[in-house]
């Protein structure tokens, strides 16, 4: 059969037909027509559809664009097996190889390998035999964050110091039991300025915004009242970001760099998102254009 669709605009069952609309579904609809409506200027077939429509034929599309897929984290398992299907029958953006990379945060260490500055981090492996007392003077930090390898949306994140391990020592257990963690030491200024998210398309830079967490708070997530401002980068942050893309396994399409400067001075990488990054197309709607031609320059 001959593939019909150009382009899939991926999401997940809960924003596909929504019954009831906050300002945050509203968000998903439109930053999702951004994307659509960009496409389809540029005289691609568009489909908006949830990874998991069991009735949709995915080798019909040329390119399946992975945009609001905030369940699979959940489904984890679900998910992969799925996307070992998908990337037989047609091409990812960005790409299974990207994807399975990204998705373990073990991919900051081969940032790290090609040069980019990242936050210190001492990762524990699953079935791992250790204690939150022993990592901490091991690493001589006196505060810091712990956080699962495979995660989103803040998931297990904790905000630890020398006087709460004993009280966070039980839940550690219980996660390295059946996941990989990791620790870093907390960076004083994503309270202090927040932190920075550089958004990159074909390589270069389209435009930034400024996550910062509430008042006592550590978390910039809007699900635990963190707040989004446009922000302005300096040509070094600009440079830091596109150099950080530049040292992906393979170059994505799309990437959202997430920065802060570390507690020395230096700018280093908090996450490189690279699957279903917010990418905050509506406060640069241009920035749909620029990911729309890199689509279709792909598929002439």
């Amino acid at each position: 059969m001959n593939k019909i669709i150009d382009v899939v605009i991926l999401t997940d069952h809960r924003y596909v037909n929504p019954t009831k609309i906050d300002t945050y579904i509203q968000n998903v609809l439109d930053e999702d027509n951004y994307v659509k409506n960009a496409l389809e200027k540029l005289e691609l077939k568009v489909e908006r559809l949830s990874w998991d429509d069991e009735n949709f034929d995915w080798s019909t599309t040329k390119f399946i664009l992975f945009r609001t897929t905030w369940d699979y984290f959940d489904r984890f398992e679900e998910f992969s097996i799925w996307l070992n299907k998908v990337s037989q029958v047609t091409q990812l953006l960005n790409s299974e190889r990207i994807i399975r990379w990204n998705i373990d945060k073990h991919y900051l260490q081969d940032l790290r390998q090609k040069g980019t500055h990242i936050i210190p981090t001492a990762f524990i492996e699953k079935g791992g035999i250790t204690s939150l007392k022993i990592l901490h003077k091991e690493n001589n930090w006196d505060e810091t964050i712990l956080k699962p390898c495979i995660s989103g949306g803040a998931r297990h994140t904790y905000k630890l110091n020398l006087n709460n391990l004993e009280e966070h020592e039980n839940i550690f257990q219980k996660l390295i039991k059946n996941e990989a963690m990791m620790l870093q030491p907390f960076q004083n200024s994503i309270v202090e300025k927040g932190e920075i998210s550089l958004m990159v398309f074909n390589g270069k830079f389209t435009h930034a915004v400024l996550k910062k967490a509430k008042k006592g708070d550590f978390r910039v997530q809007d699900d635990f009242g963190g707040t989004v401002h446009n922000y302005s980068p300096t040509s070094k942050e600009i440079l830091f970001a596109e150099k950080a893309v530049k040292a992906c396994i393979e170059f994505p399409i799309y990437a959202r760099v997430d920065i802060t400067t570390n507690n020395d001075g230096q700018l280093a990488i908090v996450e490189l998102e690279l699957i279903e990054p917010e990418l905050w197309f509506r406060n640069y709607p241009k920035a749909a254009n620029y990911l729309a031609e890199g689509i279709k320059n792909l598929i002439q």
